[in-house]
């Protein structure tokens, strides 16, 4: 039932920093969706020439697809973390028991967690809320278990988080107040159903849902409120590049306008192909209102000497053109994408202190300490719901970063070719471009030595 509340019409209004942060957002969320959300995305991502009509425009559009190196690149570094198991023996173990479970619908730690990490790299900002449903007075831990009252992880997109605010408290950021938007699906009939949307608040102590009344004039009120037994907002920024404690940009965001121009710039080559394709029939010399039957049965009769007919075809010039620009073009993603990789060189100073792995860290690196962190208050917060104040810390896998761009571009390459992105041919061309491989060295001749089921292997075939 709808609760009598105050009326507050900017409940649902996205903050300053949420909305400065916003502007990045469309082309990130058309990369991440992949081909169907870039079409959806329409002139926004792919502009209408002046002189094209819409129905040329549609066609165009309806047959772009998006060749996704950023998503992929995304994927791939999200996933270099997991690769191997997380350290989790110093997790407190009354919390060790959900990690198979983390999010309360079987979705296992390392699971939650690099869908998490995606989030961070593609979009810079994500976040986790540690809820916990409440339980009858009077329960026990065990009463509480048995029925299914536990600690749960909630993930939250950059765009559900509509705004914080926080203050500095012991040295750290304390969140005094966070609005999240959620959607949430309700019965609609007896097989229908509706999503309604709604705005979680939290502050610490207690919590309250917001909603659209029915024949308010859209007006947001209070639907349901609550208090909980933690004095702290139990919720978690993740980043990918932090600009201030609740804004965050994606690391990857110049890989991602590359992407978006290669996108355009392949349906443009992808138009250009069909013109070449379609030869143009010309012919001088006829009679205007005569019929004239093209095929390999019929036969031209001309009076005049100088009539001519031919087939008219494209030069090639211009498709060549737009090839290498192409090829440039996914040359210099792969190159931003690798840079996450490459480590950083640091020059410590007399007065300062820097051990050796600080020192050649690559930005991956950096940012998956810092999800680390994120991750062990995320487990406080779990251990908190639960009465244990025991501090939990996991360790992800750390060591990949390389010491040459080449190096790390030809990981990319790797990956690009056994997810089915790149041909075998092309990841050995690129690697003897890089001259990890040697020159003399012919693909024919390779391909021979390695074998059919070698080659389906690395391009990821079944």
């Amino acid at each position: 039932m709808m609760a009598v509340a105050d009326t507050v019409a900017d409940v649902r209004q996205p903050s300053s920093a949420v909305a400065a942060m916003a502007a990045e957002w469309p082309i990130l969320d058309g990369l991440t969706g992949g081909t169907r959300a870039m079409r959806r995305a329409g002139r926004a991502l792919l502009p209408q020439f002046p002189a094209e009509d819409d129905a040329a425009y549609q066609a165009r559009l309806d047959t772009a697809v998006l060749t996704n190196f950023f998503g992929r690149t995304c994927a791939v570094m999200a996933a270099k973390p997991f690769s191997q198991p997380v350290g989790s023996g110093r997790v407190a173990p009354s919390v060790t028991e959900y990690l198979p479970d983390i999010d309360g619908q079987g979705t296992e730690f390392p699971a939650f967690c690099e869908t998490l990490l995606r989030g961070c790299l593609s979009h810079g900002l994500d976040g986790v809320l540690v809820d916990c449903p409440p339980a009858p007075a009077g329960m026990t831990r065990a009463e509480e278990k048995a029925a299914g009252i536990r600690p749960f992880w909630a993930h939250y997109s950059a765009a559900a988080i509509l705004g914080a605010k926080a203050d500095r408290s012991g040295g750290a950021w304390k969140l005094r107040q966070l609005r999240l938007l959620e959607s949430v699906a309700e019965p609609d009939g007896r097989f229908g159903e509706r999503q309604v949307e709604q705005v979680r608040v939290l502050e610490p102590g207690g919590w309250e849902l917001w909603r659209r009344g029915e024949g308010s004039g859209g007006d947001w009120l209070l639907y349901d409120s609550g208090a909980t037994t933690l004095d702290v907002v139990p919720f978690q920024f993740f980043y990918g590049t932090r600009r201030a404690f609740g804004a965050g940009t994606s690391p990857l965001l110049d890989l991602a306008y590359l992407n978006a121009e290669h996108w355009q710039s392949s349906s443009d080559q992808q138009t250009i192909l069909h013109v070449a394709r379609v030869p143009i029939l010309f012919g001088k010399g006829f009679d205007p209102s005569a019929t004239i039957r093209i095929g390999a049965s019929s036969a031209v009769v001309v009076a005049e000497a100088e009539a001519d007919m031919k087939f008219v075809e494209h030069g090639g010039h211009a498709i060549d053109a737009g090839r290498q620009s192409l090829l440039d073009l996914e040359d210099r993603m792969r190159q931003l994408g690798a840079e996450l990789l490459v480590k950083q060189k640091a020059n410590a100073t007399a007065t300062q202190v820097v051990s050796e792995g600080q020192a050649n860290s690559c930005l991956l690196q950096s940012i998956v300490e810092n999800f680390e962190d994120g991750l062990n208050a995320c487990l406080d917060y779990t251990a908190l719901w639960l009465g244990d104040e025991t501090p939990s810390r996991v360790e992800l896998f750390k060591d990949f970063g390389v010491d040459s761009l080449s190096d790390a571009s030809a990981t990319l390459l790797l990956d690009a070719a056994q997810g089915g992105l790149l041909s075998a041919e092309t990841w050995f061309d690129e690697m003897r471009r890089r001259s990890i491989l040697d020159s003399e060295r012919q693909w024919g001749v390779e391909r021979k030595r390695l074998g059919e089921r070698a080659i389906d292997g690395l391009e990821g075939k079944k």
